[in-house]
């Protein structure tokens, strides 16, 4: 995907990938990660979730990265915040209390960038890059991310003939591929939400599945 695609989703309000609640599999799964309070949580592609307030409400350190400015000045402005902005590298960054926003591009982030990343969120990130991009992201975050970290991933899986993405489907057999040798992967809910996407349900899409995975580093 190009930046451009992105850029306009925003400016456009294309955007039927926000969520207006925190994420139900959030909610029921990070607390079993059991990371300590002041924790960093690295929240790739993250746009204005509200997850990412949640996170922080629970006493966590939160590093989100998004392409589009608009976001995350609409995170900050719907949050009421009026955040510090500097330069830190290739993004722009936006802080206010624990959260962060990089601006800018996920692959531009550095080793040095995520030293003290211990926690990985990515409920948007996966499914929102087409397959050859997948696989260089998740080996660009293996090679920066440090050892003893562990998050949550969530994905989408359904018959990517019937509908393009993104969201793109990312089935369970591809998701043990491509982790596989960097984390332990663990499936712990797979959700049917057909019957809340009409987007999928208008498009005719016979399948939509919701999983969620524990990522350990090994």
């Amino acid at each position: 995907m190009q930046p451009e695609f992105w850029h306009k989703r925003w400016e456009s309000g294309q955007i039927g990938f926000h969520l207006g609640h925190v994420n139900p599999l959030l909610l029921a799964h990070w607390p079993g990660l059991g990371l300590p309070a002041g924790a960093r949580v690295l929240v790739p592609l993250c746009g204005k979730s509200l997850d990412l307030a949640w996170l922080a409400s629970q006493g966590l350190r939160v590093l989100g990265v998004e392409l589009a400015q608009k976001a995350v000045e609409d995170f900050f402005r719907e949050h009421g915040l009026t955040p510090e902005r500097s330069q830190q590298g290739a993004f722009e960054v936006f802080r206010a209390g624990s959260v962060e926003l990089w601006c800018g591009d996920v692959f531009a982030l550095t080793a040095e960038d995520l030293a003290d990343c211990v926690g990985l969120y990515d409920r948007a990130a996966l499914i929102a890059l087409p397959p050859p991009m997948r696989q260089r992201y998740v080996q660009h975050l293996a090679t920066l991310l440090p050892e003893q970290c562990k998050g949550l991933l969530i994905t989408m899986d359904y018959d990517q003939a019937q509908i393009e993405g993104p969201p793109f489907s990312v089935p369970d057999d591809e998701v043990q591929a491509l982790m596989a040798g960097r984390w332990q992967v663990t499936e712990l809910q797979c959700e049917d939400i057909l019957g809340e996407s009409w987007k999928f349900v208008q498009a005719g899409v016979s399948r939509l599945q919701e999983r969620v995975y524990r990522l350990e580093s090994l």
